[in-house]
């Protein structure tokens, strides 16, 4: 695969730091977003030259109006998010906590990938990858327990679905991955490293040109219905 530019949100810790080192490690330079700029710059003397600190808070209009060479992208994966939802119904969830979420897990990816996409068309290639959850499955059962994260992740993948629509046959492929329960700062208890889940994101994330698009993914071959 040729060398493409990358850029991960929530890049400062867990998931993304797993996907934009072996991206990185891949030959790609990689731009690291995200709101911790001492975790950044740490991440980017690890990996070395192939990467790049960018302070970006996907939630904030203008942090991502400024951040320099989204035009230049070529793959981005949407990493950054919160959950301050969990342990709640959807009757007695405080809603503000749920406008939170939507902001970074929904509309914060949203916001990137329309400051991605015009670039990405133009040069007729792109990849953009919405790292999703389980807790979004209709096949599998919506959770009720993490309401407001799960609505959030619900909206992540139909902006999934719309974004891949309006690009079919553009050279730009748009899809959503669950990458499972992994151990980080959100869910301490899971066994799984992010590690172990990025090579199914990264997967996602250099597709050859005929690979799919406005998909679902639990795995690098496993395809979960909505």
């Amino acid at each position: 695969m040729a060398i493409r530019r990358v850029l991960v949100t929530g890049a400062a810790g867990g998931l993304g730091a797993a996907v934009a080192s072996l991206l990185a490690q891949r030959g790609h330079p990689v731009v690291l977003g995200g709101r911790d700029k001492d975790a950044l710059g740490a991440l980017a003397e690890r990996i070395g030259p192939p990467a790049t600190p960018v302070p970006l808070d996907v939630a904030d209009e203008e942090s991502v109006r400024s951040a320099p060479g989204l035009s230049e992208i070529d793959i981005l994966v949407n990493c950054a998010g919160v959950l301050t939802s969990g342990r709640t119904e959807p009757s007695t969830l405080d809603l503000e906590l749920a406008e939170q979420e939507l902001r970074t897990n929904a509309l914060g990816a949203w916001r990137v990938a329309q400051a991605v996409l015009p670039g990405m068309v133009a040069r007729g290639w792109g990849r953009i990858v919405n790292v999703s959850s389980g807790t979004a499955s209709f096949r599998h059962g919506l959770f009720a327990g993490a309401s407001g994260y799960t609505v959030s992740k619900v909206a992540l993948n139909a902006i999934t679905v719309l974004l891949a629509g309006e690009t079919r046959d553009s050279g730009v492929l748009v899809n959503a991955v669950n990458p499972g329960r992994i151990k980080t700062k959100m869910m301490p208890m899971a066994e799984r490293s992010p590690e172990q889940a990025a090579p199914a994101v990264c997967w996602a994330a250099t597709l050859p040109d005929d690979g799919p698009t406005g998909r679902f993914f639990a795995a690098p071959d496993a395809e979960l219905d909505w």
